[in-house]
């Protein structure tokens, strides 16, 4: 499989001179399975989303997008989305279930008047919207791993995604220093790669705690612990610029292959 990675940034999108290598969207991660020439699955619907309509070259979007949580910067791409937004598009999205309510309540209560000018129904297209339980299941033709983590502010997800025998780990929003899962840490064991939380630095774990996010010494800790190939630092704060980004590999001693994300970054796994 590839990711494609179209929005590596947390909390609020970072516009100017100082994002332009790293990119300023909020998180979306593109998935292109084996034997696929278009990504069929994405990894949270954060503004970087919008990019996937260029990357279709004028086609629709036709497959599933797995949300990790319904924080602002993780949907706000949904309805801005133009090659799922159109009414050859079949979209499938995907939330944590809870508070026993259904995929479409809980998108609607962040996209729904007067907060925004349409409810879901008004995207165009096949659209559907589930809530998923904690589990495995098959997406995409993907086997794909739901896990609760530890993160502020409504039940969050980590997902593994398994392909001919390739693992990949997408933990975006995740504050182990609160606790680390016997159910996460078996779902993570032995990943060839695994997509984390690197949003502040050890002298930020003040505010770490209280975002309820992880430092890159967070990350890369975890990722020795399950014994990961290759950690790939993700969610960069809105207030780290690319020159600080360019050192970010280098934060924590380790022999793990560290990878910084960027917007356009390519891995075949």
């Amino acid at each position: 499989m590839k990711l494609t990675f179209l929005g590596v940034r947390g909390s609020t999108c970072a516009p100017g001179a100082g994002f332009v290598r790293y990119g300023g969207h909020t998180s979306s991660v593109a998935v292109t399975p084996a034997g696929a020439t278009t990504p069929t699955l994405v990894l949270d619907a954060g503004t970087g989303l919008r990019s996937l309509t260029g990357m279709l070259g004028g086609a629709a979007f036709r497959g599933t997008i797995l949300v990790s949580h319904l924080h602002w910067d993780h949907v706000q791409g949904l309805p801005f989305f133009a090659a799922g937004d159109r009414p050859d598009a079949t979209v499938r999205v995907v939330v944590p279930a809870q508070d026993d309510r259904s995929g479409r309540d809980l998108l609607a209560q962040l996209m729904s008047p007067p907060g925004f000018p349409i409810t879901p129904e008004g995207l165009v297209g096949d659209w559907r919207f589930d809530a998923l339980e904690p589990g495995t299941t098959q997406v995409e033709g993907l086997g794909v791993t739901a896990v609760e983590v530890e993160h502020k502010g409504g039940r969050t997800y980590g997902y593994v995604l398994e392909e001919d025998g390739r693992r990949v780990a997408y933990v975006p929003d995740h504050a182990p220093a609160v606790g680390v899962s016997d159910a996460l840490l078996a779902a993570l064991d032995g990943v060839d790669v695994l997509v984390h939380d690197a949003q502040f630095l050890e002298w930020e774990r003040p505010r770490a705690r209280d975002y309820g996010h992880a430092t890159v010494d967070d990350a890369v800790h975890l990722a020795e612990r399950v014994g990961a190939a290759k950690v790939v630092l993700f969610h960069h704060s809105p207030g780290r610029v690319d020159d600080d980004l360019d050192t970010m590999a280098d934060v924590v001693p380790t022999e793990l292959d560290i990878v910084t994300a960027s917007e356009g970054l390519e891995l075949e796994i």
